[in-house]
């Protein structure tokens, strides 16, 4: 079974392809349009499709829009109940539906050759469960239990299920107004940041202050013991002044408001799983939708919480939807489903290609007998490396395809970095680390391969790797499996023999308000643009004294 997966009504938007119950394709149109998040998430926009993303899925599976057995739309409009019905302040709702009921059309028009009557609607949260519950790997992956918050589906905002086989059996929802999502996107908007976009710059500010709202806070936002919570009216005025948009400057009373709400939230998401393990008393927990993405909850709920194991999707934002959407028909069609291969299902370039993208740029290009060792060369020397190998990811994280790279032991790379992408210097910067070397220098869910927990560094190794090191003595790790990612892997055993680390830095390749780079003129244009030392893109690496002639 051929089937084409895609997210457009919110935000986010992307497209998946499953064949045959294996995932051979997922991306986001931001890689493609070069727009961050693709859209606003505003009902003006719900119409937009994932058109670049989708055609590219497809010929990446070698099909026609005429081949597929079905295109699966993550939201299903037949759920949805009036926005005034459903507590919520957005008289365009119903314009937003009314492109989801049009979906059909509007797709048939993107991809010519492709039947309308093709177009099943998936519900909301229930594409973002299956994108946990089918991909999660592990001997403890079926059954499963599966948790999902988001800021809204069709009517609600959550849903906790289980998965047993191909069915996923709904256990509890909580209806909106009350979500934990649309709750922190007003946080968000409200400490001076984009709401729908900038959710992680309130959990990075909220490391430094302190929980003193807190108790307040829990007068507006609980567990009611049943599955459900309560989570709105709360007056953010009544904490803190708004902070202005932009603005570089954060008070203490901001930083406060940040952790007493982030306190708030893994406390109402403890509660949740508490239930929800009660109820099915599986072993492993998948986790999916936009709060899923919060590391630090997600590490209270692993420590914390009853379940012996936690997943979470790594594009656990609504892109995940769309290969959610596409499993989830899959599986109720009867089609064995496989886990996800890993995040890396983006687009690659051959060897080939790749010199002739360099070689139109005219720039001059060495293919080193191992980049992987060139590269660690120069990181050794304090350099910063924009690393460009084989397949984008898919969902937020950089986790070694489409990445920054920079020398861990130098406090001051913080900062250097911040300043490199454009971002605020409270936020911080994350490390990768051999998978056989994180147990002696971090202590917290392990593996970490997809960057979506946070870990206690080990006091005898914080001041070695001060740049990962964050205010409150965590770093949030991706850990590297040889045997998944050789070449990542070779070049931390490099950095180590020269340094005597086995942690490198790793942030996104990108700039402030932009997607990460997916295509080789993008990384060119940000290496170009930015103060990188080295471009190591495929086997070949372009030296930036070499470009500019080494100019200051």
């Amino acid at each position: 079974m051929r089937v084409l997966g895609i997210n457009a009504l919110f935000h986010d938007p992307a497209a998946a392809l499953v064949v045959d119950g294996r995932t051979v394709a997922a991306a986001e149109e931001e890689r493609f349009s070069r727009r961050k998040h693709g859209k606003r998430p505003v009902p003006f926009s719900a119409w937009e499709l994932p058109e670049q993303a989708a055609r590219w899925c497809l010929a990446q599976g070698g099909l026609r829009p005429q081949d597929l057995d079905a295109v699966c739309y993550s939201f299903d409009p037949g759920l949805s109940r009036p926005a005034a019905e459903l507590g919520l302040d957005d008289p365009w709702d119903p314009l937003r539906v009314r492109y989801a009921v049009e979906a059909p059309g509007f797709l048939a028009e993107a991809l010519p050759g492709l039947d309308p009557a093709q177009v099943r609607f998936v519900r909301h949260h229930v594409a973002h469960a299956a994108s946990a519950a089918f991909c999660a790997d592990g001997d403890d992956a079926d059954p499963c239990s599966v948790l999902v918050l988001d800021g809204r589906g069709e009517a609600t905002s959550h849903l906790a299920a289980r998965r047993e086989g191909g069915k996923l059996e709904p256990l509890a929802s909580q209806e909106l107004p009350h979500s934990l999502g649309l709750l922190y996107e007003e946080l968000t908007a409200h400490l001076g940041f984009l709401r729908s976009s900038d959710e992680y710059k309130v959990m990075a500010l909220a490391s430094y202050g302190r929980p003193r709202m807190a108790a307040d806070l829990r007068r507006h936002v609980y567990a009611t013991g049943d599955g459900g919570f309560r989570a709105t009216g709360v007056d953010w005025n009544a904490y803190a002044p708004p902070r202005p948009s932009g603005s570089e400057e954060w008070s203490p009373v901001h930083a406060d408001l940040a952790c007493s709400a982030q306190r708030v939230l893994e406390e109402v998401l403890l509660d949740l799983v508490r239930w929800l393990h009660g109820r099915t008393g599986d072993r492993l927990l998948a986790l999916a939708g936009g709060v899923a993405l919060n590391c630090v909850a997600n590490s209270r709920i692993a420590q914390e919480g009853p379940f012996d194991r936690v997943w979470v999707q790594p594009a656990a934002g609504d892109a995940g939807t769309a290969l959610g959407a596409a499993l989830a028909f899959a599986a109720q069609e009867g089609e064995p489903v496989a886990p996800m291969p890993g995040a890396d299902l983006g687009r690659e370039w051959s060897e080939a290609e790749l010199a002739a993208w360099l070689r139109r740029a005219r720039v001059p290009l060495r293919r080193p007998p191992d980049v992987a060792a060139e590269v660690a060369e120069v990181l050794a020397r304090d350099g910063v490396v924009g690393w460009f190998q084989g397949r984008s990811e898919y969902g937020p994280r950089a986790l070694g395809h489409r990445s920054l790279l920079a020398h861990p032991g130098y406090a001051a790379n913080l900062e250097r970095l911040n300043e490199v992408k454009g971002r605020e210097q409270f936020r911080p910067i994350a490390p990768m680390v051999l998978a056989d070397r994180a147990q002696e220098i971090f202590d917290g869910p392990l593996p970490s391969p997809y960057m979506l927990f946070v870990h206690d560094v080990a006091p005898q190794w914080r001041d070695r790797i001060p740049a990962v090191v964050h205010v409150d003595g965590t770093a949030r790790i991706q850990t590297v499996d040889p045997a998944r990612e050789p070449l990542v892997a070779r070049m931390l055993q490099e950095f180590e023999r020269r340094t005597g680390l086995p942690v490198v830095v790793n942030t996104s390749f990108n700039t402030a308000g932009r997607p990460i780079v997916d295509d080789p003129r993008d990384a060119l244009e940000c290496f170009g643009s930015s103060p990188v030392d080295l471009l190591a893109i495929g086997p070949f690496t372009v030296n930036r004294a070499d470009l500019f002639g080494g100019a200051e």
